[in-house]
């Protein structure tokens, strides 16, 4: 929002993305703020408490305790921090890119997520990659999951772009 009020940056094409623990601040952001026109979240953490119980495996399982407290004594900030519980905010559209074999960042919170959004009029798109865990590998991936990124961009942007496959929106 600074490079906003200096005038370097355009207030109607703002977008945002990130991946993992970028991916919660992408879909934190979209669900607390209109700042953004789009965003791109890539297999992301929407569901801290989830997250913090038995949604991921148990190296990543204590992460959150030294970001946001032990879950046992601070249940409700896990609660309030996940944006699984704000879809109700959200008026952005979005791509979500997740990895059906990931064990970090399982694909049930974002199936969570788009059920909760499912109805409301926000247009979305999700792609799930077979094959794909925590971070794409594989290059007919990456190739898809950019040219939706930029499909996404030029469609709330208003630019042309013939030569990227158009990314079919749902509502």
């Amino acid at each position: 929002s600074a490079l906003v009020e200096e005038g370097a940056a355009d207030p109607d094409r703002l977008a945002i993305r990130g991946g993992s623990a970028g991916g919660w601040t992408t879909a934190a952001s979209l669900t607390s703020t209109d700042l953004y026109a789009c965003g791109t979240i890539l297999y992301p953490i929407l569901d801290l408490e989830g997250w913090a119980t038995d949604e991921t495996h148990d190296f990543e399982s204590r992460y959150l305790e030294s970001l946001v407290g032990p879950f046992a004594e601070v249940p409700e900030r896990y609660r309030e921090r996940s944006p699984m519980n704000h879809t109700d905010r959200l008026n952005t559209p979005f791509l979500l890119l997740q990895g059906l074999d990931d064990v970090i960042c399982p694909p049930a919170q974002s199936e969570r997520f788009l059920a909760a959004v499912a109805g409301r009029g926000i247009a979305h798109a999700y792609i799930a990659f077979a094959g794909e865990s925590h971070g794409f590998r594989r290059v007919e991936t990456l190739v898809r999951a950019l040219e939706a990124e930029l499909s996404l961009y030029a469609q709330t942007f208003g630019i042309d772009r013939p030569d990227v496959p158009p990314l079919e929106l749902t509502t």
